[in-house]
This record gives structure tokens, C-alpha cells and sequence, in this order.
């Protein structure tokens, strides 16, 4: 059962937000979404944290625009496994998006231009700050739960580090405590696609009235290729050609290519160039336990939630090895872990689609936090 017809909302904050990168961000806005209703004492809250090309759209659709159906749908809702006749479920847009949120498109005010390449580089820790100043407006002092998946999984694990008392559980899905050199490599090869597009203009393409889509389209290519698996690729595409034969080219001759193609012009139509940079570079960054020499238990020993992680056999990009490390640095600080490695064919994106498994474990967990609030009479 789909939540219905949502609309978003937008809050806006005059105090400047210290930054890690030194500098501070004053006059923004962030734009999130509810569903479900918040319970007397505000106990049942739950904040789902969004990935690199997702927003503060969990769930339903919107009464203009109904073909817009929000990116983890199959996840959130009545009946489902975050049930919103349960839980107060918030979404919220990141900084520096480009959808709703301040980002590098809106005006700077100390200019009254768009930011452009200005737009401070934000961090997974400067997002968890800037939600939990939502939380603050919303009177929310500790979440029954944290979610994400991917980049969202990193928010939540940040949450559980630098708010320890604001969260009773944690949940991270297809995740990573920090990129591999390779991850960060395809990042960097994807922003240089967007860096060298002559119509990015140093990040002040909106002045020219511009957009840099083909370095869009390249950097959608090659993140989008490490969202699959191999046998899923191979399954759907195979060395299928788009015409039955070679044309002794340098156009589309293989199915996977014009599948690639197409994903990188739709991408290019609605995805900001400058978000692309910022959200990339968050992504390499994240890193909790380099200030402890490497050591993630370490990290990880403020903690006190409760976790839930969550991985997939042929996620080549987060790998299980990846959620494991997490489970072995929790375990270690003796922390209550639940871990489920499902085995799915469809790669990276595994964490986005319907597959029994993974839907049944999520669904069981809540379930137990539900049972949880009832137990403290709180439900």
C-alpha cells in the first residue's frame, strides 16, 4: 500500500553551520518530507539519510506529478517494512543537492549570484549537523532509528558516532566506513568528465546559461556501471548488439551501450554538475576512523545504538567484506549487531529494489524496535 499523495516542506536556519572544511554556511534551507504521525512523547521517529542522486522524496508521490514516486517506496509506508502506521518516518534533502536544499544553484547572499564552484564542500558529518538541527526544530531529541543505504548508510553511522545519545538503533545498508582507493578513483574519473565539459565554466555555467551535459552524461556512465553487477549486466544486456550486427564505428553497436547512454542523458537533465562534485567528494572523504589510526573499533567505541547492517553478495562497490569490517569493530566494543548478507545477483543497487530476503529482514527489525516502544509503553 503506497503512503499516498506527500508534499514537502522546507526550514529554513539563519545560524551559521561550522563547517569541517573551516569555512560556515549561514541563510540555508533544508527541504524534507514526513510520513506517518509523530507519537506524544516524539519516541517513534525514524530518519532515513539519502544516497548520491536521491533526495528527501522517501516515499508516495506528489498531487502535480504523480509519475514521481519516491526512491525507496518499496521500502517505506503502511504495512511495509518502515511502517509508517508505526513510525514517524523523516526524510531529509542534503546540502548542497539540487533539490531543494541550498546548494551551489542558489543564490549566495553575501553576492546575490548562484553559488557555482563557491559552494563550501560539505561533508558526511557537516549533513549529520545540519539534520540534527532539524531534529532540534522538530523537537526530536533521540530517533528510534537512523537508516540509509549506500551514502545514506554512512550519514547513519556517522549519526550513531557523533550523537550517540540521539539514536536507540542504527541501520546500514550497503555501506562502507570508508571508500577504497579504487572507489575513490572512479569518483575522480568521473569528476574530471565534468571539470574538463568546456560548459562548466569553472562552476559558473548557470551565468552562461549552459549546462555541462556531457561531462553529466560520462560521470552517470561510469558511477552507473559500478551500481551492477557483472552477471546482472550480463543477464540483461549479454554482448547483445542494438542492430543485429557490427557497424564499424564508434557508435552504439551493444545493448549495454545505448542502456549506459540513456541513463547518462537522463541524468544530465535534472542533476546539478557542482552536486555531482560535492557528493562525490563526501563520498572520499567519510573516513571515521582516520583520526584513530586506522583502527574502526576504536572509532566506533563512543557508540551505543543498537545496528542493524545489511549487504549483498555481488555489491562489488560496497562489498560485504566492507559491512563485516563494521560488524567485527562493533562486536569488538561489544555492541548489539544484527547482520544479514543476502544474496542478490543485482549489485550496488540491490539495496534499492524488492527482493524477499532483505524486505523480510528490514520489516522483522523494525518490528522488534515496535516491540521495543511497546514494552515501554510508548508505542
Amino acid at each position: 500500500m503506497s503512503i499516498g499523495i506527500v508534499s514537502p516542506q522546507v526550514m529554513h536556519f539563519a545560524e551559521p553551520l561550522p563547517l569541517q572544511g573551516g569555512s560556515a554556511l549561514a541563510d540555508y534551507s533544508l527541504t524534507y518530507e514526513t510520513y506517518g504521525t509523530l507519537n506524544a512523547d516524539k519516541s517513534n521517529a525514524v530518519l532515513v539519510c539519502h544516497a548520491l542522486n536521491a533526495s528527501h522524496h522517501v516515499a508516495g508521490v506528489y498531487a502535480d506529478d504523480p509519475d514521481n514516486v519516491g526512491w525507496w517506496d518499496n521500502m517505506v509506508g503502511p504495512g511495509k517494512s518502515l511502517d509508517t502506521d508505526r513510525f514517524f518516518v523523516i526524510g531529509v534533502n542534503n546540502l548542497g543537492s539540487c533539490f531543494g536544499s541550498t546548494g551551489p544553484m542558489h543564490a549566495n547572499p553575501a553576492t546575490g549570484k548562484p553559488y557555482g564552484a563557491d559552494f563550501p564542500v560539505v561533508t558526511v558529518e557537516d549533513w549529520v549537523n545540519a539534520q540534527a538541527r532539524l531534529a532540534d526544530r522538530l523537537g526530536i531529541t533521540c530517533f528510534a532509528a537512523v537508516m540509509g543505504g549506500s551514502l545514506g548508510g554512512m550519514q547513519a553511522l556517522a549519526w550513531s558516532m557523533m550523537y550517540p545519545d540521539r539514536l536507540r538503533h542504527c541501520l546500514v545498508i550497503a555501506s562502507t566506513p570508508k571508500l577504497s582507493a579504487q572507489n575513490i578513483a572512479f569518483n575522480d574519473v568521473a569528476r574530471q568528465a565534468i571539470l574538463t565539459d568546456p560548459q562548466y565554466h569553472g562552476g559558473d555555467f548557470y551565468a552562461h546559461g549552459v549546462v555541462p551535459k556531457n561531462g553529466l552524461r560520462v560521470a552517470r556512465m561510469v558511477g552507473h556501471i559500478t551500481y551492477l553487477s557483472d552477471d546482472d549486466m550480463a543477464e540483461k544486456f549479454g554482448r547483445d548488439l542494438r542492430s543485429g550486427q557490427y557497424q564499424f564505428g564508434y557508435g552504439v553497436d551493444f545493448e549495454i551501450e545505448s542502456y549506459l547512454r540513456y541513463q547518462g542523458d537522463k541524468f544530465s537533465t535534472y542533476f546539478d554538475a557542482n552536486t555531482y562534485l560535492l557528493i562525490t567528494k563526501a563520498l572520499d572523504y567519510f573516513d571515521p576512523a582516520r583520526e584513530f589510526g586506522g583502527d574502526l573499533a576504536k572509532a566506533l567505541a563512543c557508540t551505543k545504538a543498537k545496528f542493524l547492517l545489511v549487504s549483498f553478495t555481488t555489491d562489488w562497490r560496497f562489498s560485504p567484506e566492507r559491512s563485516r569490517e563494521m560488524v567485527q569493530a562493533l562486536v569488538a566494543n561489544k555492541r548489539r549487531v544484527s547482520y544479514a548478507e543476502i544474496d542478490a545477483p543485482h549489485g550496488h543497487d540491490a539495496f534499492l529494489l524488492d527482493d524477499a530476503r532483505y524486505m523480510k529482514v528490514v520489516r522483522e527489525y523494525y518490528g522488534s524496535i515496535w516491540t521495543e516502544l511497546q514494552q515501554e509503553g510508548r508505542a
